[in-house]
């Protein structure tokens, strides 16, 4: 598939502030790409870098195949911002007509794509409601349709869902999926990992401006695994042995339950023999999978919020 995105060394800083120091990646033609980090990590900075909302300071970049910036690149995006002000006194139907206006649709394509997209995302009825009547959750809807409105190769979506309710983001998630059949990429940055989890196909992490791994949710689903235990007497040479499969090993001392992480399923019967030969009953062996949270607390750190 080609790429709809590349960038090498991408930099950008702000006076003496390095707002991003190394945007590094690649996205596919058709692939919905997660992008996350703390807040103040730099994802802001780079999206508006991409759209050319500013120039990058170093570095290289295309999009769509041009260098950013390109007029004919840009016309094939759509963009939906984490903080959007529409035109509150227009109605919903107002609203994409003058957005495909915009974009340079012909009448007869405004008013097709209009009734077909306000359906999509659920608004039909609502064509002639203005926006000032519009809730959080509608109005995050109506800007997707926006987004949607010059049929692009590519969408930019931050925090797509953050508005919505259970069934409003089941709603996007479907529609993203939709996106993906038609070989449209998505750049999806939200703090709702497990929305990510279920919507990505690869995930990049970022902090302090700087992507510290892109990987697919695949690999993470194949790969580490969370593991409890319960011995009939955790003591702490038995918790120093456990280091050998993982340094991060933890005693809840309130049940006497341990929790460690290991690389894969295939150590399981290694750590259980282990255990018995080192004299101790083994009463409980539970592994579980990590989710994409407990991967963006390894890779990005404890000590970062999700952004």
């Amino acid at each position: 598939m080609p790429s709809v995105i590349t960038t090498h060394n991408l930099r950008k800083e702000f006076g003496r502030k390095v707002a991003v120091a190394d945007l590094t990646i690649d996205v596919q033609a058709g692939e919905i790409f997660g992008f996350l980090g703390p807040n103040g990590a730099g994802k802001t900075t780079s999206v508006k870098m991409l759209l050319s909302l500013t120039h990058p300071t170093a570095g290289s970049a295309t999009l769509l195949g041009k260098p950013l910036g390109d007029r004919l690149s840009r016309a094939r995006v759509g963009y939906l911002p984490e903080h959007f002000r529409f035109h509150e006194w227009l109605t919903a139907a107002e609203f994409l007509d003058l957005h495909g206006n915009l974009y340079g649709m012909s009448k007869a394509q405004r008013d097709e794509a209009g009734p077909r997209l306000l359906a999509l995302v659920g608004l039909a009825d609502r064509a002639d409601t203005k926006l000032q009547a519009f809730s959080k959750g509608m109005l995050q809807r109506i800007g997707l349709a926006q987004a949607l409105l010059n049929d692009p190769d590519l969408v930019f979506l931050d925090e797509p869902t953050s508005g919505l309710d259970p069934l409003g983001r089941r709603l996007v998630r479907d529609i993203i999926k939709g996106l993906r059949e038609r070989d449209t990429a998505v750049f999806l940055n939200s703090h709702l990992l497990s929305e990510v989890e279920k919507t990505c196909d690869r995930v990049a992490f970022i902090r302090d401006g700087t992507v510290l791994q892109t990987s697919t949710i695949e690999t993470f689903e194949q790969g580490s695994i969370r593991v409890i235990l319960r011995v009939g007497d955790p003591t702490p040479r038995l918790l120093a042995g456990l280091a050998r499969f993982d340094p991060g090993v933890t005693l809840e001392r309130a049940n006497g339950r341990i929790t460690l992480c290991l690389d894969g399923e295939a150590q399981l019967p290694q750590l259980a023999d282990w255990i018995v030969q080192q004299g101790h009953a083994l009463y409980e062996l539970t592994p579980t999978r990590l989710s994409l949270e407990d991967r963006f607390l390894q890779i990005v750190g404890e000590d970062a919020g999700e952004g």
